[in-house]
């Protein structure tokens, strides 16, 4: 009797043990980073090209005047001192899905800027002007960031680095639409990833980052155009070697 208690104890203890290995596998599968994101169509509008900056003014941006200005027909973000919290020229107008292409060059520093979408002016998070949302970085640290959300987001930034000019100009090309983001860096495709949490992306200003910094910085934009629900579903300044379009 005592061993047939002691087997049947031993069989309901390796039941319930396959059911919790099951279970956790379970929701650890359901969680991996490696679990595909879901596809999110892009959103349907009016298609329109849009010159962000006229070349001449801020007319429709919003910044800290003491920090950015128009220069040469650049728009320039410029610190000597201390800038505790990253800070940025923010588009009045907001936007969903939409491309947009700007020229961008750093001048002063190795530390890196970057253009700023789907999200959201967070003035709560100590500067008036800081952002809350999507970030594709260049030149210095490219890839892409999640500001005061989930941090670096698993984008290789290897490719642009091969392409891209750390103190030169360089031609960016954000492609977003649905939960999908596409960067071009000088030509060259870089970046091709879905967020995988798209309850996060929202319709929201453009920005231009002057990024947190002890040191003296200098970053400067030009040529920025957007469209905002574009019909083309891909890259326009990438091209093939022998000068034909993708």
């Amino acid at each position: 009797m005592r061993r047939l208690l002691l087997a049947s104890l031993s069989l309901t203890i390796g039941i319930l043990a396959l059911g919790l290995s099951s279970t956790t596998a379970a929701d650890k599968d359901k969680d991996s980073p490696t679990k595909e994101p879901p596809i999110v169509k892009p959103l349907e509008g009016k298609s329109e090209t849009i010159k962000l900056f006229n070349g001449k003014d801020l007319d429709g941006w919003e910044c800290n005047k003491d920090l950015w200005s128009v220069e040469d027909g650049e728009i320039v973000g410029k610190n000597t001192g201390e800038i505790k919290v990253s800070t940025y020229c923010l588009t009045k107008q907001k936007f969903s899905d939409f491309r947009i292409v700007a020229n961008a060059k750093l001048v002063k520093s190795e530390m890196h800027s970057g253009i700023a979408f789907w999200g959201k002016n967070a003035p709560e998070k100590g500067d008036k002007w800081t952002y809350a949302g999507h970030l594709v970085m260049f030149p210095s640290g490219y890839g892409m960031y999640d500001l005061f959300g989930r941090n670096g987001l698993p984008v290789d930034g290897a490719p642009a680095k091969k392409v891209g000019h750390q103190h030169d100009w360089n031609e960016v090309e954000i492609l977003a639409q649905g939960n999908r983001v596409r960067v071009a860096i000088n030509g060259t495709q870089v970046v091709d990833w879905r967020d995988p949490e798209p309850m996060r992306i929202m319709e929201g200003p453009i920005g231009l980052q002057l990024h947190s910094n002890k040191e003296p910085q200098e970053v400067r934009f030009k040529d920025i155009t957007v469209t905002t629900f574009p019909k083309e579903d891909k890259l326009i300044t990438v091209k093939e070697k022998d000068g034909k379009d993708k």
